[in-house]
């Protein structure tokens, strides 16, 4: 393979003659053989909006050539649609604070920009890494601007599919209006409850999440550019300083502003705790959900069996016929791994020291992991199993009318101790909780059918309602 040499100040190395990335990129490659995985996309094209945006701005600033300019923001503008990102060849995961990452971007656009100026790459006597590309920024400035804008483009699609699956369940709940089942507290008999009910709580938990997601924009939309090294912006011009947002938010779409204090916003990463525990919250809701769906999904004949999750695959290499509740099952195991991002996100943060935190390049790639895996997370629990799922109607009937917890509607006119005994009855005997209070002439049927009416039950107020009625106590009643 034919190289050519390059030097910086470690010392020099042979780099492949056709490569695109530089001497720093090769050896921070050597030296971060850590997760095997690139870094995101997206996060790519936001350090290449930057460094375009930092071109515009020093050539309006009269600070950097026209013509190496214009050949910057050309090379930029070919990697931001997609090509050369096979030249950014740093872990995501790397030692720091990005540095690797930042200079990988500066030799491929410099190196990309040297052709298209018509040299070869690597002379970067006709546009420089640092000198050119990197004017005017540091790594602490461009890099957790890049994560942030990064974040920024990532969360609208997750917030989306979320949407969808707050409509998913809010339709279900709809079309399981009528279906009354017993609720549980503790994993024992309850009081009875709609399936339509349930699945409205799930509709308004989802969107509470997504309330909270969309508020993280706030905290996003602060950047530090122009901070330099740590906030004085050094090596900054009066033009660049005050322009540079300007022509990002150009550039990306946005609406963002330069955080008020450069020094804080550069040393401390509290906006990125606070991303990913909405996050880690997003995904605790999630799991929880799935839990319930694969208890009422469970059996299907020896478990509770109350409703049904649409078949997706064998769930057994040994057992014929079963099947596995496999969506919940891995929506569940993604937000296992977004909780534990969330600790090292945390971890990560508190790590900083004095003007600078060396650790965000394991909080980006946590944070984008968590993004991109709960949106296919939530996408896979809405197409493959909430819109599928139907009520088994005469079980859930079934089950409420034996529970001996139907007992706990007799209490406003029995009191609590009879309605007790009657349970105790009913749970020891399997006498139904109805027949008992017929047989014992605690009520009559008339009486009762208003007591146990198990959609009334469901009902909130009900047994204030049934208080003003009043259902004639018997002499039995404490």
């Amino acid at each position: 393979m034919m190289t050519r040499e390059e030097s910086d100040s470690i010392g020099t190395m042979q780099v492949p003659e056709k490569a695109y990335y530089g001497v720093q990129a090769l050896r921070a490659r050597n030296n971060f053989h850590i997760t095997g995985r690139p870094l995101h996309t997206e996060f790519i094209r936001n350090l290449v909006r930057i460094k375009k945006a930092a071109a515009m701005t020093n050539m309006a600033a009269h600070v950097l050539d026209e013509s190496i300019g214009g050949a910057i923001i050309k090379a930029c503008d070919e990697i931001i649609s997609g090509k050369l990102h096979q030249a950014f060849i740093v872990d995501a995961i790397q030692g720091g604070a990005g540095t690797s990452a930042n200079m990988n971007a500066n030799e491929v656009i410099a190196n990309r920009a040297i052709e298209i100026l018509g040299g070869r790459k690597g002379d970067y006597s006709i546009v420089h890494p640092n000198d050119h590309v990197n004017m005017a920024q540091s790594t602490n400035d461009v890099i957790p601007c890049a994560g942030k804008l990064t974040m920024m483009g990532l969360l609208p699609r997750l917030i989306e599919e979320l949407e969808r699956l707050q409509k998913a369940f809010s339709d279900k709940a709809v079309e399981f209006d009528d279906v009354v089942k017993m609720g549980r507290t503790q994993l024992q008999d309850a009081v009875p409850i709609r399936l339509g009910q349930s699945f409205e709580a799930y509709a308004n938990v989802v969107g509470r999440d997504i309330s909270r997601l969309k508020g993280l924009k706030k905290d996003l939309r602060a950047l530090n550019i122009g901070a330099t090294a740590v906030g004085t912006a050094i090596n900054v011009n009066p033009v660049y300083l005050f322009q540079i947002i300007k022509n990002i938010n150009l550039i990306c779409g946005t609406d963002c502003y330069q955080a008020d204090d450069l020094f804080d916003a550069t040393q401390n990463l509290d906006c990125f705790v606070h991303v990913s525990g909405a996050l880690k919250t997003c995904a605790s809701s999630l799991s929880k959900i799935c839990n319930d769906l694969r208890l009422l999904s469970s059996g299907p004949h020896a478990g509770l069996g109350e409703i049904n999750l649409p078949p997706k695959q064998n769930g057994s290499s040994i057992m014929p016929g079963k099947i596995n509740p496999v969506i919940p099952e891995v929506v569940s195991q993604v937000a296992f791994n977004v909780i534990g991002n969330d600790v090292t996100v945390t971890m990560a943060a508190e790590a900083g020291q004095l003007e600078l935190n060396a650790f965000e390049p394991v909080i980006f790639y946590k944070i984008f992991e968590s993004i991109d895996t709960l949106g296919g997370a939530v996408t896979t629990l809405i197409d493959n199993c909430v819109l599928g799922i139907t009520a088994n109607r005469d079980r859930c009937r079934r089950l409420v009318e034996t529970s001996s917890a139907l007992a706990t509607a007799l209490c406003p006119s029995l009191g609590y101790k009879l309605s007790a005994e009657i349970a105790k009855k009913a749970l020891s005997t399997g006498i139904p909780v109805r027949q008992i209070v017929l047989e014992e002439g605690l009520m009559t049927q008339e009486q009762l059918d208003r007591c146990l009416n198990l959609k009334d039950m469901t009902q909130p107020g009900h047994l204030v309602e049934y208080r003003k009625i009043g259902a004639g106590k018997s002499e039995k009643t404490e």
